[in-house]
């Protein structure tokens, strides 16, 4: 038991960076094969909720999800599931973005991006 309140040290102070929508898509990309890897959890939305964009080298996932209309008779006691939009950005780089693949199965995404293998420009020249 400590008497100190939780955000008196700074082990907690990024604490405040880490918001509810940032949290709700957590994720693991990882390399292997020559691919990139994302997987991704994104529970309570559809596969039709999300979209994935990549442009100039940017991953960009984002799900949608609109408040029910049907229920305005309902008097909440507490309501904790929210509604609106999610939103995860990283970079990837140059990669091969007609190849690219994508999964949505019981909540997780699975994205496959594979990696463009750069031509070697630099070379020694040797001097004579």
């Amino acid at each position: 038991m400590s008497l100190l309140p939780e955000r008196f040290y700074l082990d907690s102070f990024f604490n405040d960076f880490l918001d509810e929508k940032t949290t709700a898509m957590k994720c693991d990309i990882y390399e292997k094969d020559n691919n990139y890897h994302v997987e991704m959890d994104i529970p309570g939305f559809n596969k039709e909720d999300i979209s994935i964009d990549l442009n100039e080298g940017y991953l960009t996932v984002e799900a949608t999800k609109g408040e029910d209309k049907e229920e305005k008779d309902k008097n909440y006691i507490r309501r904790e599931r929210s509604y609106g939009k999610i939103k995860r950005q990283f970079y990837v780089g140059n990669v091969d973005v007609d190849n690219t693949k994508a999964e949505f199965h019981n909540g997780t995404l699975k994205i496959v991006i594979p990696k463009i293998t750069e031509k070697e420009t630099k070379k020694l020249i040797n001097i004579d």
